[in-house]
């Protein structure tokens, strides 16, 4: 059934209600039933059920709730066994003001590109002692971690989201078999908007991009008053520690990262043997008893039942608008439009903006492509430049979205609300949004 506009509702009740009430979770809850209320009136509970259902048997839900589940019980670990604490530590003296310290996090999201989730959570429970003694606001934190998450991601190939993304470029028939990585790392230099968010970053630090909106009013209280906005599980909190080893933290970062990798990309298997290892090191330097190393990893997984639960909620929110046809209404919408120059701007900004009220990133990306090259290929517009046209517009709805898997990661690990990170780092996902516009349209017009 084509609902129409209509399509258009639930998304759009999902903004102004996180906007009023400042609550994520519950604006999605509401988005994802007036959805299932608009496909089948009062009956909705059956569909809500079915999809909620089937939402969690599905493997890539089960596989994203296991690694973030278990990422919590690693950070706990490193968090309670001292090896962030040593490893802030180790670097603070080497910072000499809040604005080296943001720089040494922003280089830091650079190095660990392997993943969205790792970045998000790794980062900022790593730096959030360190930044905490220049008076930073957690939502300053959390802007530079978000903004080196899904934009290092995609600029950097051997990540999850270029293997993700190289494989759909084949299914589509995009690139030849075999040849989607190939194809991906040629659309690098086209993805605007991410080579952009990462650039962006240090010119906020620096001061040349000068501090709007909630992010100045945040830095504004942090300064002043000391509040720098902390709202997180005691479990994920730095606490000193009488003898801080960095062995503590390098280990386990290294395996983590390590076996991620080896031998190939896996999220889920590196953070398990990484869990394992230190479950290892910290039993055979005895900081802390057996039972209490397996206590700190259930106290972990429990501190990410908040984001556990956003999840689930947001993928039962893109199943219902993947049902009512937000994506195909949207490109549908804006095909009288299209020439060959406007294409490429006209598939980022429309793609960008069912990436951001939907808080799906790879799911519209999924739906968007079968659509969006047969007409590319028929106003024989650059590949290259379409596809990074298109994953930009993931990066940005990622990076964007008060609700997106990034934006609540990112929040988790630097520990502040959801929302206030979301709204404080807006303006500045905006002008990243606005500059790649630009650039897509001068590019279509040059090539």
């Amino acid at each position: 059934m084509d609902y129409g506009a209509v399509s258009l509702i639930p998304t759009a009740l999902v903004l102004v209600l996180a906007i009023w009430s400042h609550r994520t979770l519950e604006s999605v809850i509401f988005g994802a039933i007036v959805a299932f209320l608009i496909m089948d009136g009062w009956q909705f509970a059956d569909r809500l059920a079915t999809v909620t259902t089937e939402v969690l048997a599905d493997e890539s839900t089960a596989w994203v709730l296991l690694v973030c589940g278990l990422y919590g019980s690693f950070i706990a670990l490193l968090v309670k066994g001292g090896g962030a604490y040593a490893f802030g530590e180790w670097l603070t003296p080497k910072l000499q003001s809040k604005r080296s310290s943001l720089l040494a996090t922003w280089l830091l999201g650079l190095v660990i590109f392997l993943d969205d989730y790792l970045n998000s959570l790794t980062v900022g429970a790593t730096m959030k002692s360190v930044t905490d003694r220049f008076k930073t606001s957690r939502e300053m934190l959390a802007y530079v971690v978000d903004s080196t998450a899904a934009p290092m991601c995609l600029l950097i190939p051997i990540s999850s989201w270029g293997v993700y993304f190289a494989s759909l470029l084949e299914k589509n028939g995009v690139a030849d078999s075999g040849q989607g990585i190939a194809l991906f790392v040629e659309s690098i230099p086209y993805m605007f908007y991410p080579l952009l968010a990462v650039v962006i970053v240090p010119l906020v630090i620096m001061g040349v991009i000068p501090l709007v909106g909630s992010m100045q009013v945040a830095e504004a209280r942090a300064e002043e008053t000391g509040d720098l906005g902390v709202i997180e599980d005691t479990t994920l909190a730095v606490e000193a520690s009488e003898n801080p080893r960095m062995s503590v933290f390098f280990l386990p970062i290294a395996a983590l990262l390590f076996f991620t990798v080896v031998p190939s990309v896996d999220l889920l298997r590196g953070v398990i043997l990484g869990i394992i290892v230190t479950l290892v090191q910290y039993g055979g330097l005895r900081i802390m008893p057996l039972t209490a190393l397996f206590d700190t990893c259930v106290e972990g997984l429990k501190s990410m039942i908040p984001v556990l639960t956003m999840l689930l909620a947001l993928f039962v929110f893109v199943e219902a608008n993947n049902a009512i046809g937000l994506t195909d209404y949207v490109i549908a919408g804006i095909k009288p439009y299209m020439t060959a120059t406007l294409l490429p701007v006209l598939i980022f900004i429309s793609i960008s903006a069912v990436a951001y009220t939907t808080g799906s990133n790879w799911g519209v990306i999924a739906i968007a492509m079968p659509v969006v090259f047969p007409l590319a290929e028929a106003f024989d517009v650059n590949t290259p430049l379409m596809v990074g046209a298109l994953l930009s517009a993931s990066c940005f709805g990622s990076h964007a979205c008060f609700y997106s898997d990034s934006t609540i990661l990112s929040a988790q690990g630097a520990g502040c609300k959801t929302y206030d990170h979301a709204i404080s780092q807006l303006p500045y996902a905006l002008i990243g949004a606005v500059a790649a516009s630009l650039l897509f349209l001068a590019t279509a017009v040059v090539i």
